[in-house]
């Protein structure tokens, strides 16, 4: 385990980075959870179609994931199947949705034709938003939005 002064050059709780505060490091105060039928498939969709790289995955004794973080860049999502006694499942309903999480990229036109070629439902198409990002939604294969952003402005 490194230090703060090894990540950041200064001494004590650094909640940019995680290191002395009471989560790990390079954990983000917070990450989104999203709860699929099949997370195992979810996790290889996550992987082939939006480039995320798998952090951690913890799988019972068939290989089908129990939870796993993702990570993109700098963002962090946990993924796992609904479980009863936790009171959650995945639902897949096209026509609706609960939570988007909102990405961050840096070619957004590349990153749709990627997720376009791997099958990833598209919601709406690359444009310009009022927010002077340009985004697109796509839906992965549990039901889950993501919004995928890139910047008009780079610099501001």
């Amino acid at each position: 385990m490194s230090s703060r002064a090894d990540r950041c050059g200064e001494q004590g709780p650094c909640v940019r980075c995680g290191v002395g505060t009471s989560r790990p490091d390079d954990s983000p105060q917070i990450i989104p959870y999203l709860y699929y039928e099949d997370a195992t498939k979810a996790l290889d969709f996550l992987v082939d179609a939006f480039g995320f790289e798998v952090k951690s995955a913890f799988r019972d004794d068939q290989g089908e994931v129990l939870t796993a973080q993702l990570r993109t860049g700098e963002g962090v999502v946990m993924i796992g199947p609904g479980m009863e006694g936790f009171g959650t499942r995945g639902v897949e309903d096209p026509e609706w949705a609960t939570t988007r999480m909102f990405v961050y990229v840096d070619d957004v036109d590349a990153h749709y034709e990627r997720s376009r070629a791997a099958g990833a439902g598209i919601v709406s198409e690359p444009a310009v938003h009022f927010s002077d990002n340009k985004i697109y939604v796509a839906a992965d294969r549990g039901g889950q939005q993501w919004i995928f952003a890139q910047p008009t402005d780079p610099e501001g």
